[in-house]
């Protein structure tokens, strides 16, 4: 499977998690909060930034009502319309722009979520380097085939697909142009529940398609980010808010700049725990046989004394012989005179 890179930054199992802050809508349709979302992200050490390129009329229909309203009592949008809602939500198209420009100053990667084939035409206006594909539009293959033929790197959130239409869409991917894929474990609840995100998922995605894998976490805090790489993830991506307090219609479930400057720490230590197969002592661990158990002579003996329980004695430092031999050597008698505490050798044995 091979690496990806966006830029300069490599993506794949030699390298630390890729993590993303996803702006989504936190920027309460105000650029100059939009900016200071990228520059809080670029403090926490994230490596890119996520936007949502739409407007609501290529969303959904204007209609206050039936299936177009949302009266479900336990959503966090409860009592818009989805029209309003993605007024509410979308990023103005023309801060774009200066939302990239900015992320360039600071070094941190900035793409976006197309959600038709008019913002795909006006990010590669923008030369975005790559683009992410949302869990609601994973089946919208005329979207993918779009995208793809950009032949620029894809993030794909798998939520609610079954494995047939992930391979449907895969396959139209492919077939398309993309060349580099990655597909990220998503649950698409808002927040989503740790027992309901099943993050075992992500080896069997790597295993079934070939590709890099990672997580788009809705949960609260960074317990099944960072669990998930050592699963395999190679990618991260987080909602992102500058303070939960200040609301906003993703703010619920996003993370506060010091939470996601946890994340990135964890998530990099988390990857560096991962290593290889490993047995034995490694090197850094050598001097720490010393603090192993081994057999001493607990009293001054001389030549032609035998071993019992009340002279021999398995006890800190390491340096004689292992514990394993402690019944074998009993009754055994030393051919020299030993002081109290000299480390037992085959050498003393009669």
């Amino acid at each position: 499977m091979q690496q990806i890179e966006i830029y300069t930054r490599k993506i794949g199992a030699n390298y630390p998690p890729f993590v993303v802050a996803e702006m989504s809508g936190n920027h309460n349709q105000s650029l100059e909060r939009a900016l200071e979302i990228v520059e809080a992200a670029a403090k926490t050490g994230a490596h890119g930034i996520k936007l949502q390129t739409y407007t609501a009329d290529t969303m959904t229909l204007d209609i206050n009502e039936g299936e177009f309203y949302i009266d479900d009592p336990n959503s966090l949008w409860k009592g818009n319309s989805l029209y309003k809602l993605y007024q509410q939500a979308y990023t103005p198209w023309e801060w774009h722009k200066p939302i990239f420009h900015r992320c360039k100053e600071l070094g941190i990667i900035g793409f976006s979520t197309p959600f038709d084939a008019t913002a795909v035409d006006f990010l590669e206006s923008l030369e975005v380097p790559c683009y992410k594909i949302a869990s609601f539009e994973n089946t919208d293959l005329p979207l993918i085939r779009k995208v793809a033929s950009t032949g620029k790197p894809m993030i794909i959130s798998t939520g609610m697909a079954t494995v047939g239409e992930l391979d449907e869409t895969v396959r139209t991917a492919r077939e398309a142009g993309c060349k580099d894929l990655i597909l990220l474990k998503c649950t698409s609840n808002y927040p989503a529940t740790p027992e309901n995100t099943n993050i075992l998922t992500i080896p069997h995605l790597r295993e079934l398609f070939d590709v890099q894998v990672g997580l788009s976490d809705h949960t609260m805090g960074v317990g099944v980010a960072v669990a998930s790489v050592a699963l395999g993830a190679t990618f991260i991506e987080k909602h992102f808010t500058l303070s939960r307090a200040d609301g906003g219609v993703d703010s619920a479930f996003s993370l506060q700049p010091e939470e996601m400057r946890q994340l990135v720490v964890e998530s990099e230590r988390a990857w560096q725990s991962l290593g290889k197969i490993q047995y034995g002592a490694t090197e850094a661990e050598k001097k720490s046989l010393t603090f192993r158990r081994s057999l001493y002579v607990t009293k001054d003996m001389k030549a032609g004394d035998v071993l019992t329980i009340d002279n021999l004695k398995a006890v800190r430092p390491g340096n004689g012989l292992p514990p394993k031999y402690y019944d074998i050597l009993l009754g055994k008698s030393v051919k020299e005179d030993l002081k109290q505490g000299t480390p037992l050798s085959w050498e003393f044995i009669a």
